[in-house]
């Protein structure tokens, strides 16, 4: 299943890799792999149609969307194997979309080299990061577009989803890279037992402090961490050196525009939890949904502090 996001805000479009859970057209895929989108379509390889998706939710902090397809029907479904057989030197081979090209799967070979590995992955179009744990690594040929397609055994069933890579390979038009220690090129994906396990818990409807279910909530801005900036050289948006979220851009007319907000200014609370960076703020919204009533907490560039209700309306995804 190949994935494509349009990401408006951004003028870009991403492209990516999705794994059939269900005739019907329930896709598990990589939370980057959608982040960001404003509009979401995936193309079966098997019927050659292309169908609209919706995400009905995603946990960020282990990279797992899933998305309904619009319309779908009778599709064929993956194989899902047993992620706890694997072992090192089992031969495996990445299915995906490498170089988001479309049109018949790409397949890179290789084998498993680790189990268990920890990588942080960075996303350099939003400036986040999270450590991603219980990884298999494998020295296999993934490339972009690849994101989120499976990693299979020598029987064909899907023991993995591919995540990331510790050369800092493009996936989906920005980077998605792991740091994991070792400098050979290799290929990271997410057991799929973990996989599903989140998707099921995304599936019940039943939202976390990790899953997000339904839209995600839009404040409209763009943000850095307070320090990061401060280490550009630029203005931390406060003089007292208060950590936070400094506000990078505003959307014409979003709900943050509205409240007047502004580039420069730092936010440093949402409902009463303090926002110490831009992963916080991040966090923060994704225990919230359009609609919901939000006090939000600023400080303008001369380190006044404004406090304002905010209701943000649906957004890119998470």
């Amino acid at each position: 299943m190949d994935v494509t996001s349009t990401l408006g805000y951004q003028n870009e479009e991403a492209a990516g890799t999705g794994i059939v859970l269900t005739a019907n057209g329930e896709v598990l895929t990589n939370n980057h792999v959608v982040e960001g989108a404003t509009s979401i379509e995936a193309t079966d390889i098997g019927n050659g149609k292309t169908y609209k998706a919706t995400v009905v939710g995603y946990d960020r902090s282990q990279d797992v969307a899933v998305l309904q397809l619009t319309g779908a029907s009778g599709l064929t479904t993956a194989d899902i194997g047993d992620s706890s057989t694997v072992s090192v030197g089992d031969a495996v081979v990445g299915i995906g979309n490498a170089g988001g090209t479309g049109g018949t799967p790409s397949a890179a070979t290789g084998t498993v080299t680790a189990l268990d590995q920890s990588i942080t992955a960075s996303d350099d179009s939003s400036g986040s990061s999270e450590q991603l744990t219980g990884l298999i690594q494998v020295a296999a040929d993934i490339k972009s577009g690849d994101s989120g397609g499976s990693l299979v055994n020598s029987s064909g069933e899907v023991i993995g989803m591919d995540t990331a890579a510790s050369a800092g390979y493009q996936f989906e038009g920005r980077s998605r890279s792991g740091s994991s220690g070792n400098s050979n090129t290799q290929g990271f994906a997410i057991p799929i037992n973990q996989a599903v396990s989140i998707a099921k818990e995304i599936e019940s409807g039943k939202g976390t402090s990790d899953v997000h279910i339904g839209q995600t909530a839009f404040l409209g801005v763009s943000v850095v961490s307070a320090s990061s900036q401060s280490a550009q050289g630029g203005n931390s948006g406060n003089s007292s050196g208060v950590s936070g979220a400094v506000i990078q851009q505003v959307v014409t007319n979003s709900p943050a525009a509205k409240a007047g907000l502004v580039a420069g200014d730092t936010i440093v609370s949402v409902n009463g939890a303090p926002i110490t960076s831009a992963d916080t703020l991040t966090t923060t919204m994704d225990q919230h949904h359009p609609g919901d009533q939000l006090t939000v907490v600023w400080l303008d560039q001369q380190g006044q502090q404004h406090s304002g209700t905010i209701t943000p309306v649906s957004g890119p995804v998470g």
